[in-house]
């Protein structure tokens, strides 16, 4: 699992001799200290030396830094600076404002601005339905999170989440053409979460929670859904549930199996993997066995969290109550959403013939991928560095500009199946083989499909239209 990556990619600036020789050994030691260089550069050149940029892709902090150590050992060779590529990206954020029209005169100004901007403002207030028409309302999205389960790293805080919370924005900007923006929270309140949102719900189309930590995640969503006449979506939920199923759909298919007939392993019985089964058996699933830190959810499990206990009375109908491990022997597919590390290739081993794994912990997967890969037929994970990345940007930039289309209110489940089916179907059957079930996170055509599906399924079912 120790591979370089592009997140933590360095450029060191050093001073060397003016000769070949010596820039080929400052590239000699990088790769030695088992980086992996993407370019040479020369900064600057006179009679007597070189100043040489080497960029590298590192496993984590302190490789760089031992990176750094090395090249400054070689002789005749000075690291003048290094800098870390992925914090440069975040000098000053990731996003801002622009406008949509010419401010070049006083003309652009007199109807921009006041006085004629005061005309639009006594419309909307004699016909308030028309703000989704004359404002931004109609393409906006508030990223909302108080910064409590922000990916792997936990309850760090609504300040250190903003730079996920500007990722996102700009995701949605990229693929969808929604102009997201980031609303960080420093309250862990539930009440709290939802007065504020509801406050300043007037500027927003939609409300995408982020990286909440369950179960006020599950509240927060549903009294934001009954009170809002806007979509609410939880990502970390049916964001990846939406993936999910789409890469399942797919990887059913190169196996040859049915969703109805197999065995499906869930670890992680948290916002995703509650939202992931309650959309499986949507689907057709059939056979789920769901597994928290104390194993098997099973009849026999009494809780106090209804999202558990609708997991205990509608999963697992042979009432199974083993360990993970000994859930896995024979199952056809795994889905983990919990902790990296926890599994071994041998427990792989142990599934059913033509077995899919999806490791999906971030950054550390439930099971080294390679060893996984030794026994079952197809293998995902949430990361970039290995093939069928499940990332929920194939997911909600669709989801937004269909649901911003057609004014929809309401997410529902249907909702959510149509745009996994239409993931899938990006993927065509001359292109789908096991390290090929999920379309790539670059391909413009999923946005499109999703928003065309989600558009089609939300005017068919009258699906709760706010006011367009």
């Amino acid at each position: 699992m120790s591979l370089p990556s592009p997140s933590y990619t360095i450029t060191l600036r050093v001073e060397v001799a003016a000769s070949q020789r010596a820039t080929s050994t400052v590239v000699a030691a990088v790769a030695d200290a088992g980086a992996a260089v993407m370019g040479v550069d020369i900064a600057h050149s006179t009679s007597h030396g070189l100043v040489v940029d080497v960029t590298c892709d590192t496993i984590d902090a302190e490789h760089g830094e031992r990176v750094v150590a090395a090249v400054d050992a070689v002789e005749g060779a000075h690291v003048l600076k290094w800098s870390d590529s992925t914090f440069l990206m975040h000098l000053g954020g990731k996003i801002e404002v622009t406008t949509k029209v010419p401010l070049k005169t006083r003309r652009d100004l007199s109807r921009a601005y006041t006085p004629g901007v005061a005309r639009v403002c006594l419309a909307i207030a004699e016909k308030p339905e028309d703000a989704r028409r004359l404002t931004i309302k109609r393409n906006t999205v508030a990223v909302v999170t108080d910064g409590t389960a922000v990916l792997g790293l936990g309850d760090i805080g609504p300040a250190a989440a903003l730079p996920v919370m500007e990722g996102k924005a700009a995701l949605f900007k990229e693929f969808g053409g929604v102009d997201a923006w980031p609303v960080c929270l420093d309250t862990t309140d539930t009440d709290e979460i939802v007065s504020i949102v509801k406050a300043i719900a007037p500027v927003y189309g939609g409300v995408n929670l982020e990286d909440i930590a369950a179960p006020r995640c599950f509240e927060i969503e549903a009294r934001l859904r009954a009170e809002l006449d806007i979509p609410v979506f939880h990502d970390d939920q049916h964001g990846t549930a939406i993936v999910v199923l789409a890469a399942l759909v797919n990887a059913l298919k190169v196996v040859g199996k049915d969703l109805a007939d197999v065995r499906i392993v869930v670890s992680g019985v948290g916002a995703a993997g509650n939202a992931i089964i309650r959309l499986l058996k949507a689907q057709g699933a059939r056979h789920v066995v769901a597994f928290g830190r104390d194993g098997a959810l099973h009849p026999g499990v009494v809780t106090d969290d209804p999202h558990r206990r609708w997991i205990v009375e509608n999963t697992n109908v042979d009432g199974f109550s083993g360990t993970l491990q000994e859930g896995l022997k024979g199952a056809d597919v795994f889905v983990g959403v919990s902790a990296g590390g926890i599994l071994s290739g041998a427990d792989v081993a142990q599934m059913a013939q033509d077995a899919i794994v999806f490791a999906l912990a971030n950054p550390t997967p439930e099971v080294d991928p390679l060893e996984a890969a030794r026994t079952a037929a197809v293998v995902a994970t949430g990361r970039s560095d290995y093939p069928n990345q499940i990332n929920n940007v194939l997911a909600f930039p669709g989801l937004f500009r269909g649901l911003l289309d057609t004014g929809a209110r309401d997410i529902t489940t249907e909702l959510l199946r149509v745009a996994a089916l239409a993931i899938a179907d990006v993927v065509g059957p001359q292109e789908l083989n096991s390290a090929y079930i999920v379309p790539g996170v670059f391909d413009h055509r999923v946005a499109e499909a999703v928003a065309d599906a989600v558009r089609a399924g939300a005017e068919a079912s009258g699906a709760g239209s706010a006011t367009r």
